[in-house]
C-alpha cells in the first residue's frame, strides 16, 4: 500500500513539476515577442482614448462608430490609429494625442 501511495505522489510531483517548467518556457517566449514589437502599434480600448481624441472623433466623424484603436509612441507624442465604421465601410484614421488629424502614419498633418 505504501508503494502505491508513494508511486502516486511521485507521479503527481513529476506531472506538476513539468507543467511549471512548461509554463515558464511559454512566459519567456511571450516576453521576447513583446520586446521585439515595441515600435509597432499596440491595441487600446476605445474608452481609454484621451478626451482630445474622443472630441475630435465626435466633431469630425460624428456618424462613424469606432471599431478598434491602436497607439504608438513617437518620441513624446502618441499616435492613435482608429478603425471607424462609417455607414458599413471601414475607414482608418490617424490622430495624435492632442486630437490633431494626421494624414497617414508620418507626421504630415491636414
Amino acid at each position: 500500500m505504501k508503494k502505491i501511495v508513494l508511486s502516486l505522489m511521485t507521479m503527481g510531483a513529476v506531472f506538476f513539476g513539468s507543467q511549471n517548467l512548461q509554463a515558464q518556457e511559454e512566459n519567456e517566449v511571450g516576453e521576447v515577442a513583446v520586446s521585439t514589437v515595441q515600435d509597432e502599434y499596440a491595441e487600446v480600448e476605445i474608452m481609454a482614448l484621451p478626451q482630445a481624441v474622443k472630441d475630435a472623433l465626435n466633431k469630425d466623424y460624428a456618424e462613424a462608430i469606432p471599431q478598434q484603436a491602436w497607439v504608438k509612441a513617437d518620441g513624446e507624442m502618441k499616435i492613435y490609429k482608429i478603425d471607424l465604421d462609417d455607414e458599413g465601410e471601414i475607414e482608418q484614421v490617424f490622430v495624435d494625442q492632442d486630437g490633431n488629424w494626421i494624414e497617414d502614419e508620418g507626421d504630415d498633418q491636414k
